[in-house]
Parts: C-alpha cells; sequence; structure tokens
C-alpha cells in the first residue's frame, strides 16, 4: 500500500543546497507542510500516493530564497530619490518624505507590493526593517509569505514610536502578540550606530539575550557613518557595538563595506553574520564590501536586496549574479564565491543568520516546503551542464515559475495566486500621487 502525501514534484533537477550536488531525476515529496522525502523519481511515484503530481521538465527546483535585508514598505519609494550619496539620500529625500507620508496604511501597501515582487522572483523569507512592524505582518500573512520583522529601534520620533523606549515597547507589544505565528520570527531592528545611542544598544543587547532573538543592524556602511563615530564615540562603530557586548553568534550586520583586517577578524571571532547587499552598496556609491576577507576569516555571509528605494529591485537572482561577479572582480581570484556558494549565500546561509535554519534554506526531509522552480530549458540558457552554475550565472527572476511557502502554491505558471495585481497597483498608483511633489 502506498504512503499519502500531498503533493509529489518531479523537476529535472532537485538542488539540496545542504546535501551536496544537484540530483537528477529526483522528486521531493511534500506532507502537512513539510519536506517528506527527497529520492529517485521511479521510486518516488512506486511508494507514494500524491494528491497532486507536478511534472517539472527542463526545471531545477531550489530553496526558496532568504532576502537577508530589506525594508519592504520602501517599494513605495522606487525611483523616488534616485542617484544621491547616502546621507543626502536619507537627510533630504527619505527621512523628510517618511515623516510626512508613513503611516499602518502606507506599510501595508508597500509590504503588500514589495510581496508580489519577491514572491514572484522566488523570494519566501524576508527579513524586514521598517516602521509599523505590525501592519508589515499583516501584509506577508495576507500573501502566505515567512518573514522576520524587525522591532525598529531609533532614538528620535517619527509617525510609529516617540523615542527608543517607545519603539522598544511597541516591538516587543507585537511580538507577544504575534509569537506563536508559524510564518512570522521576530529580531531586534536598531537601524544603525547613528541614529541609536549606547544606553539603546546596552538594553537590546539585554533583551536579545533574555529572548534568544538576533540583532539586525546597518553597520559599516559609508566613509562618513565611520569618521562621524570616531569624532563622536573616539571608536569606529563596529569596536563601539563590541565594547557595548552586541557582538555575537545572534548578530547581523547589514552592509559592512567598508571593515578593516582587525574587524573581520572580530566579526568572524564573535560567530557574527554579514547580510551583503551589492546592489544598493553600489548605488549609492557605498562600495565594494571585501566579500572575499570576510569569507576566508569564516564570517557567514546571506545576500539581501535592501530596499527598493535604494536598489529599485527585490531581486535575488540580480543579487547572486552581481555578488559573484563583484567578489571575483575585487579580489583578483575567480574561484571566490563560486556558483555553489553564492546559492547558499541566498538560502541556507541567510537562513543561519535568522536561526531559520533548521527549518528553511535548504531541500530535506523534515524542513518546511518552501521551494522554488526555475525553468531552465529556454533556448538562451542551453546548454545545461551544471544546473547550479545556471542559477547563479543565467537564470533570473523571470524564469520562476513555482513558488511553494510552507508546501502552499503561492506563484503558478508564473502568476501570483491569491494576490490581486490590479489591486496592488492602483495602490501603488495612490501613494505615487501622494509622494510626487506638487506644482
Amino acid at each position: 500500500m502506498k504512503a499519502p502525501a500531498d503533493l509529489l514534484l518531479l523537476p529535472q533537477w532537485v538542488v539540496p543546497v545542504e546535501s551536496g550536488g544537484p540530483l537528477s531525476d529526483h522528486a521531493v515529496v511534500v506532507q502537512d507542510g513539510c519536506i517528506l522525502d527527497v529520492l529517485p523519481a521511479d521510486a518516488a511515484q512506486a511508494r507514494y500516493d500524491a494528491v497532486q503530481t507536478l511534472p517539472l521538465p527542463g526545471q531545477a527546483l531550489i530553496p526558496g530564497l532568504v532576502n537577508l535585508h530589506g525594508h519592504a514598505a520602501m517599494s513605495l519609494f522606487r525611483g523616488f530619490a534616485d542617484d544621491l550619496p547616502l546621507m543626502a539620500w536619507l537627510n533630504d529625500r527619505i527621512w523628510p518624505a517618511e515623516k510626512k507620508h508613513v503611516s499602518e496604511a502606507f506599510v501595508r501597501d508597500g509590504t503588500l507590493l514589495a510581496v508580489a515582487e519577491m514572491l514572484a522572483g522566488g523570494i519566501t523569507t524576508c527579513n524586514d526593517m521598517y516602521f509599523f512592524p505590525k501592519a508589515a505582518g499583516e501584509a506577508f500573512l495576507q500573501a502566505g509569505m515567512r518573514a522576520t520583522l524587525g522591532m525598529i529601534v531609533l532614538e528620535f520620533p517619527s509617525a510609529y514610536a516617540s523615542d527608543a523606549d517607545d519603539y522598544l515597547a511597541k516591538g516587543l507589544a507585537l511580538r507577544d502578540e504575534l509569537k506563536d505565528e508559524p510564518l512570522l520570527a521576530f529580531a531586534f531592528a536598531p537601524h544603525a550606530p547613528y541614529t541609536v545611542s549606547d544606553a539603546t544598544f546596552g538594553r537590546i543587547n539585554t533583551l536579545a539575550e533574555q529572548l534568544g532573538l538576533p540583532i539586525h543592524t546597518h553597520i559599516h556602511e559609508t566613509d562618513d557613518e565611520i569618521r562621524d563615530s570616531l569624532k563622536q564615540y573616539g571608536v569606529r562603530p563596529l569596536e563601539r557595538l563590541a565594547r557595548l557586548g552586541l557582538l555575537g553568534p545572534n548578530f547581523i550586520g547589514v552592509h559592512a563595506v567598508h571593515v578593516n583586517e582587525a574587524e573581520i577578524g572580530l566579526l568572524a571571532q564573535h560567530g557574527c553574520h554579514l547580510a551583503h547587499c551589492p546592489t544598493s552598496n553600489l548605488k549609492l556609491a557605498s562600495g565594494i564590501a571585501p566579500v572575499a576577507d570576510l569569507l576566508h576569516a569564516g564570517v557567514n555571509v546571506g545576500l539581501g536586496t535592501d530596499g527598493a528605494a535604494s536598489n529599485n529591485r527585490l531581486d535575488l537572482f540580480g543579487e547572486m549574479r552581481l555578488a559573484a561577479l563583484l567578489a571575483k572582480g575585487a579580489s583578483g581570484d575567480p574561484a571566490i564565491l563560486p556558483a555553489a556558494a553564492t546559492l547558499r549565500a541566498a538560502t541556507l546561509d541567510a537562513a543561519r543568520a535568522l536561526n531559520l535554519d533548521s527549518q528553511i534554506g535548504s531541500i530535506v526531509p523534515g524542513k518546511r516546503a518552501d521551494l522554488v522552480a526555475v525553468d531552465l530549458h529556454a533556448l538562451s540558457g542551453q546548454p545545461v551542464f551544471d544546473p547550479v552554475s545556471h542559477l547563479v550565472y543565467v537564470a533570473g527572476r523571470e524564469h520562476v515559475t513555482h513558488v511553494w511557502v510552507d508546501g502552499k502554491l503561492k506563484l503558478n505558471d508564473r502568476r501570483l495566486v491569491n494576490l490581486d495585481i490590479d489591486d496592488l497597483t492602483a495602490r501603488a498608483a495612490y501613494w505615487r500621487t501622494k509622494l510626487a511633489p506638487q506644482g
């Protein structure tokens, strides 16, 4: 008698990420939102009686991509403040617009817009940092996408909170309210060393240790940030955070473009993680993170898109290709960040940074069924010697055909299943009218 299953997927290749290279003519069996089995296709069809069997000829099945750093709601700022350096971008355009317009409605609509883009491009998990995280959480849950919600903290007031204590109180209350949602996790998200005081960092560190939560913050993104820290505190930002006790296996630093050898050693010594956002770093002219040196030192590096305001695309296929090429070009080593390691950075390594690697990030029995099918049989991708190489150097998000989160179908033959594209387009148009300069 055959064993029951909800779904039997039959791609040309399964790319497990965690357990070696691609598997040809294998099946992935899903039951109750979980990966039940990975085995040869013939054996799977003989062993399991699935409610649905889906052949995926010419396609590679990969773990859902994990976006290690994003500001989802900032999709509504896409193209709003282009071609500016970071601090002018923030001070002259983004922060004034946020002060005037950001609200629960803005965050909910912007997050839904981002979720639609991410799911269609094979991203099934996002580590998000923005105001009104409850509205963002509602959007992620509405779409059925996995997310780590950042409990954002700054010293200055916003429409969301009045001061650092208020940010923390609201974030902790939200975690208490939604901590049992299986698709949601939480992290402390102090914005950056230049917007958060020593006292607030100290409190966050204590709370993070008590609750076992990650700390997700921008770090060493620009030279200006480092010069200002030296002037105000007498030390560079990472040294300041180290003295405050923040560095450790629960620390996710974002960008780390301007880190020296000692700081790379510090990140490695403390088991920290890094969210590498190459497109955003280039577009803001922040620089190129020394990924080769970070990897050689043993720092865990995952990939992020940053927000659409500083990237314009929430596209981890694009980030994979760019990250691999930049690492090679900057280091002079064509073997650094090879295709398999790059795919791992966008899946399992990013999941590890979020402490989710026991649940997602690879295709092995027992993990949740966050899965993505990628079409590799187009003429422009022929011949296929190595599907992993193609996933990084050839394929784009337009080749994603199917997406499942927790075993539930979210993209079916390139069409979003439960999001209304016309409605999202109308919401984006509404906010464009609100944000556009008048006159």
